[in-house]
């Protein structure tokens, strides 16, 4: 089955926040909307609470949903948190992760490869999704895991973009086989530390993804 429609919609209308399509403050009109995408307003209601969610847009009651891009300081600030929690998750599942999941981090491992090979960004970006998600899963603290699940959510659009930057997806398919390995030998210290560079965005990585979101660092 392929992408809802009100899924697709709502990339594409992350993709013209990110592209400075729509600026900081601008109100996003169902109406409009509807007649440009050629749909009813139901998959655009849908698309924009998608928006809401992943923190790209506010709902202002009786106003509408305006576009709020976070500031360079709160990007920062979630990206640490992200690392952060991805690290302890890494820490617990080296303990707990059974052989089951890691012939399934072996899987989705294998497709990422795959999608590298056929330049497949999005098609890297969901195998490379599936790949955390087991982690934060056999971390086996169900708290744990549904709160890194809601900020991987808000993440999830600056980290697709991350993924165009030159050489990154092989780069991040290395850090993935390290985790395995870590995992494997049931290294926790080792899997928390590759987790957490595997996703802080210091320095370079921090440049780029302020060039391309188009908001001055």
């Amino acid at each position: 089955m392929g992408m809802k429609r009100a899924d697709i919609i709502a990339q594409e209308l992350e993709e013209a926040v990110f592209s400075g399509e729509f600026q900081d403050g601008d109100r996003l009109d169902e109406i409009k909307l509807a007649a440009q995408f050629n749909v009813s307003r139901t998959p655009i209601r849908e698309a924009l609470q998608k928006l809401v969610n992943s923190n790209l847009a506010e709902q202002i009651p009786r106003r509408g949903v305006f576009v709020r891009q976070p500031g360079p300081v709160e990007l920062m600030e979630m990206f640490e948190t992200m690392a952060e929690t991805e690290a302890v998750c890494g820490r617990l599942a080296a303990m707990r992760i059974s052989d089951t999941a890691l012939a399934e981090l072996e899987a989705a491992n294998r497709r990422c490869k795959e999608a590298i090979e056929a330049g497949d960004t999005d098609g890297y970006y969901l195998h490379n999704e599936r790949f955390h998600h087991i982690i934060y899963h056999q971390a086996g603290n169900a708290y744990l895991e549904c709160e890194v699940l809601k900020l991987h959510r808000r993440l999830k659009p600056y980290r697709r973009m991350q993924l165009r930057v030159r050489g990154r997806m092989e780069q991040s398919m290395t850090e993935h086989l390290a985790v395995v390995a870590a995992l494997r030998a049931g290294d926790a210290t080792e899997t928390a530390n590759i987790l957490r560079d595997h996703i802080a965005i210091q320095g370079e990585k921090f440049h780029h993804l302020m060039a391309g979101l188009k908001i001055g660092a």
